[in-house]
């Protein structure tokens, strides 16, 4: 049995599209719970700064993002198959970086370059967003403490009269500064659960690019793909 075949039935595709949908899914269910048992509405009056509210936009944003990625990556994946097939005229990245390899003076390690940079260029700047909701957060807990140090520092005498005070202002500082902590932290740890999953998605399928395209090279020249 030749390598084309033995590769040709191993099972390439996995349905990260609808792993996404899963998880957006559970996520929309929490937003849905969390808002009936009334969370988001304590959550944005404990913080008047609003940064709560940007690091849940922005994760929000994020997160939408990585499901048109994931949609994108698994049809490469489909067209790195579909280009495996005799005859097939070959589509998408795979079929474009063993092209440039064939080129008469090809640069294997150029054409390598730019299947990186199709597969995994734009996850950097989603890491960097990633990176953003957690200094969003930490940023937010120095808010708080500012908030409560001011507060404090204002206060002429810590007598029975301004006890009230006192405890609202440590409530509104402790509350903006736990609070968006704690936002920032969860919505760094599901994102990065995301990008994580399409990086290693991506590495797989260069990794196969790279192997289909030393294996089947004779096949394709005999399909008839210059």
């Amino acid at each position: 049995m030749s390598p084309w075949r033995a590769n040709r039935r191993e099972p390439l595709s996995e349905p990260l599209w609808l792993e996404w949908l899963a998880l957006g899914g559970l996520l929309v269910f929490g937003t849905w719970l969390l808002g009936v048992r009334g969370v988001w509405a304590l959550l944005l009056h404990a913080d008047p700064t609003g940064l709560t509210l940007v690091i849940v936009a922005v994760f929000a944003c994020s997160t939408a993002w990585c499901g048109s990625r994931a949609k994108a990556l698994q049809a490469q994946r489909q067209a790195l198959e579909a280009s495996l097939r005799p005859g097939s005229p070959g589509q998408g990245w795979a079929h474009d970086y063993w092209l440039a390899c064939r080129q008469p003076g090809g640069d294997a390690a150029t054409a390598l370059e730019v299947l990186l940079e199709h597969s995994h260029g734009p996850h950097g700047t989603a890491w960097w967003v990633n990176g953003i909701q957690l200094k969003l957060g930490l940023l937010g807990k120095v808010i708080g403490f500012c908030i409560l140090a001011l507060n404090i520092g204002q206060l002429q005498s810590l007598d029975a009269s301004q006890s009230s005070e006192l405890l609202k202002s440590l409530t509104t500082g402790l509350g903006v500064a736990l609070l968006t902590t704690m936002v920032g932290l969860v919505a760094n740890i599901l994102l990065g659960l995301q990008l994580t999953r399409l990086d290693r998605y991506a590495d797989r399928l260069v990794a196969d690019c790279q192997r289909h395209g030393l294996n089947q090279r004779p096949q394709h020249h005999q399909a008839g793909v210059p």
